[in-house]
């Protein structure tokens, strides 16, 4: 095989996978990094722990990307869940499989995968630059010819594979300069915005709740015409609204209903596995053993302390009311809002404040069996860049390393 020089752009998941890829392949391999550190942003993953993968089948995975999971086929098909794990096992970082399929080192910390994958880096003799800038990719005669740094300095290559990260975590130097230089090469850019994004929400209690974690809860998000029911689950209140695995895996869909110019609301069930008819018949049995108690300390067997004062405000019931005293109504109220607590949602947070970008470029300037443009030549992209996102649970970090190898052996091959 004809050696190439072939410089991977961003060392992230989707960067390094790629870089290692190409060097197992004995291909003249730079990776260049605007960090004085490697994967950064790989750090922050899975809240410091790194949800790898997961483990459920082909199909099912790619129904967790929102709309262009069928992009990924071939790039699953060359490196998948397994494959990954087998990269890691192999050398040496025990895994574990969690709920819902999810995959983490055994240590809990994710600078152990990040350790695996700088050794490698080192084993396959991939040469890094490190506080180096993308300036500009220079191409002649649509096919590429090599890298201008923004130190001035030109790195000429016969391949070059973009995985800079969208815009989400901006700290982390994703800037989206890769992105824009696509643009500039002729390529298709869907508009970024953001996905897996804590929500803000208008009711001014939300305030007051910030920290406090509902479990077993649902959700139903709604525009009023359409609606999405959320598994049994987390969430999490802000200081401006709502997050947690329940409000960020839905978040994407509900970012494009806002963007729609829709009003948008939630609605927590904060006792799902219990009917309207289950839930008059407990409180009634709590009201009868409980008759001189107050309303505020009837429902302490009910909800967190801190959503009492909130939830009877709402109710309009006094709360030092003797639990003896609630009428009908004010029992109908309570059961209503333990079923129903609506909120209103304004806006997500910032594209910043995301945990991935949603958009970026086109799909239909990437050849998904080898992620090479079908506009430039030797031009590849791999990662958060390209227009792909999944819900949490280990779908996106796979897609990286996923396009990633498939990018660093494509371009290698």
């Amino acid at each position: 095989m004809e050696t190439k020089t072939i410089i991977v752009v961003g060392a992230g998941p989707a960067g390094i996978m790629a870089a290692i890829r190409a060097g197992q392949l004995r291909q003249d391999t730079t990776l260049i990094e605007a960090n004085p550190i490697l994967g950064k942003k790989l750090l922050l993953s899975g809240k410091g722990r790194s949800n790898l993968t997961n483990l459920c089948e082909l199909e099912p995975f790619l129904r967790r990307f929102y709309r262009n999971g069928q992009f990924l086929r071939d790039a699953l098909k060359k490196f998948f869940n397994r494959d990954l794990m087998h990269f890691f096992e192999k050398r040496g970082l025990r895994l574990k499989v969690e709920r819902q399929l999810r995959v983490f080192p055994v240590t809990d910390k994710s600078n152990s995968i990040l350790e695996v994958l700088k050794k490698e880096l080192r084993r396959n003799n991939v040469k890094i630059i490190y506080k180096a800038s993308m300036k500009d990719v220079l191409v002649q005669e649509n096919k590429i010819k090599g890298l201008m740094l923004s130190d001035g300095k030109f790195l000429p290559a016969d391949r070059i594979i973009l995985a800079t990260g969208g815009v989400s975590y901006s700290f982390t130097s994703s800037t989206g300069e890769g992105i824009e230089i696509a643009g500039k090469l002729g390529h298709s850019i869907i508009p970024l915005r953001p996905g897996l994004v804590p929500l803000e929400i208008r009711q001014k209690f939300i305030k007051d709740l910030e920290g406090l974690t509902l479990k077993n809860i649902s959700l139903k998000f709604s525009d009023g015409q359409r609606q999405i029911i959320s598994e049994i689950g987390e969430l999490l209140f802000t200081d401006s609204g709502i997050s947690g695995p329940l409000v960020l895996t839905l978040s994407g869909q509900i970012v494009d209903w806002l963007k729609e110019g829709k009003c948008v609301y939630a609605e927590i069930d904060l006792k799902p596995a219990l009917s309207k008819e289950q839930l008059n018949a407990r409180l009634l049995r709590e009201f009868h053993a409980n008759s001189l108690k107050s309303v505020k300390n009837v429902l302490k067997g009910l909800l967190p302390l801190r959503l009492i004062s909130i939830f009877i405000g709402i109710a309009d019931i006094d709360p030092d009311k003797k639990v003896s005293q609630v009428t009908r109504l004010e029992r109908e109220k309570l059961i209503s809002l333990l079923k129903c607590l609506h909120l209103d949602i304004v806006r997500p947070r910032p594209l910043d404040e995301a945990m991935v970008t949603r958009g970026g470029v086109s799909l239909k300037d990437i050849n998904p069996r080898t992620m090479e443009s079908r506009r430039i030549k030797g031009l590849y992209f791999a990662g958060e860049m390209i227009d792909v996102d999944a819900d949490t649970g280990g779908f996106n970090l796979q897609a990286a390393f996923s396009t990633g190898y498939l990018a660093g052996e494509s371009a290698a091959l």
